[in-house]
């Protein structure tokens, strides 16, 4: 269960499920005799997770035992981890989502590793633990890393023994994958891609083009195959599907959706992506946040990233805003890092350097507090939607 539920979407995941027990602090177990059940079947259902919900309540992805066992090879070869039950791995995600329970808290079951759960993130604590635990593998969201290595004492702890770590969840700039690089100098780092409906890990940017391609997530992993549908006017780029033995069955009581999203065996992900011609694949937005311009595509995560290798913004988000002439222009709010005031005209002129005219942002809002973010590290552009005020676009020269 999202610990981060409202009450409202927690008496629905319990009444969707059908759950006939719930486990709580100090409320006394079943009193039940044990059972051993030793004739599953792979395919049979072994868990429900529900998506974080950003749009409405959240949809029961249903899990088989097959899907389970596929994202952990997935994840053994992807080195995510060693091989082997030396491993000691550190969780600093929640288990309730996929990357902190299929792809850590599992794999480590089935190598008969050592894993650190950590009840809730604080970072110093995380720091610490890598220490004191001796950590040597580890996956957590851009997020966690950028807090962990602008620590004013982040030299004070030992990273050495770090051997493997990934990121993924969100996207990542390009100059914070340096970061990492040089903060864990002995770890073999890559960029983990997957959904709820993957089981987690879908596609692996591997340390040998981690500095080379930082805008992609890799290559599509051993048992997973990827291809684009509904390619847009510019032609390289459409949805991204994926099919392979760690998709699963649908979605719980939703057959509807379930027809929608699952289509002759391929997951339609709802991101839009680019396939190049060695392989790589680079998702360039969601498909419900792409920006339409007057009939111009605009991803906003290419123009996220050429924001935010300004050297004064800590995170941004890219959005569409409605406009009566074009239909929407390009917005972008801001966090700037402490002590790194921003001036709004010269980062235009910074992104404009890198962006064609049509997707520099239009409106700029600048805030000191964080993004809002679901568990999984992931932006909550609905909410931004909701409560940020535009005001005025920037004059068109300003803004080119």
């Amino acid at each position: 269960m999202n610990t981060r539920l409202s009450e409202p979407e927690v008496e629905y995941v319990l009444s969707d499920s059908g759950s006939k027990f719930v486990f709580l602090p100090d409320r006394p177990l079943p009193d039940h005799r044990p059972a051993a059940i030793e004739d599953l079947d792979e395919k049979e259902v072994s868990a429900i997770f529900y998506t974080s919900g950003t749009t409405g309540f959240p949809k029961g992805a249903i899990a088989t035992h097959e899907n389970f066992l596929a994202n952990v090879e997935n994840c053994k070869r992807a080195a995510i981890v060693p091989l082997d039950s030396s491993a000691r791995g550190l969780i600093s995600v929640p288990l309730f989502h996929v990357t902190g329970c299929n792809s850590q808290f599992l794999v480590a079951c089935g190598l008969a590793a050592a894993v650190v759960i950590m009840p809730a993130f604080e970072v110093q604590s995380f720091l610490k633990t890598i220490v004191e635990e001796r950590i040597d593998s580890m996956s957590s969201v851009p997020a966690i890393y950028w807090l962990a290595v602008n620590q004013p004492n982040f030299r004070e702890f030992d990273t050495s023994r770090v051997a493997r770590l990934s990121y993924g969840g969100a996207p990542i700039a390009p100059d914070l994958v340096l970061e990492i690089m040089g903060a864990f100098p002995n770890a073999r780092v890559g960029n983990g891609f997957g959904l709820t409906e993957t089981s987690s890990l879908a596609t692996f940017l591997p340390h040998e083009f981690a500095r080379l391609r930082p805008e992609t997530v890799g290559f599509p992993s051993p048992v997973v195959d990827v291809k684009l549908a509904d390619r847009y006017v510019d032609g390289d780029v459409g949805e991204l599907l994926i099919r392979g033995q760690n998709v699963v069955k649908g979605y719980w009581n939703k057959p509807e959706a379930t027809a929608a999203t699952f289509v002759d065996g391929w997951l339609y992900t709802g991101d839009v992506a680019r396939i190049d011609a060695e392989g790589f694949v680079e998702i360039v937005d969601r498909k419900k946040d792409m920006v339409n311009r007057g009939g111009e595509n605009v991803y906003c995560v290419e123009v996220e990233n050429a924001l935010a290798a300004h050297p004064a913004v800590f995170e941004v988000a890219v959005m569409g805003v409605p406009d009566e002439m074009m239909g929407e222009k390009v917005g972008a709010v801001v966090v700037p890092k402490p002590g790194r005031p921003i001036e709004t005209g010269e980062l235009l002129e910074f992104a404009g350097a890198r962006l064609a005219d049509f997707k520099v942002p239009e409106y700029v809002v600048v805030r000191t507090e964080m993004l809002p973010r679901n568990p999984s590290g992931k932006i909550l552009k609905k909410t931004l939607r909701e409560t940020v005020e535009w005001g005025k676009p920037m004059p068109v020269g300003r803004a080119r």
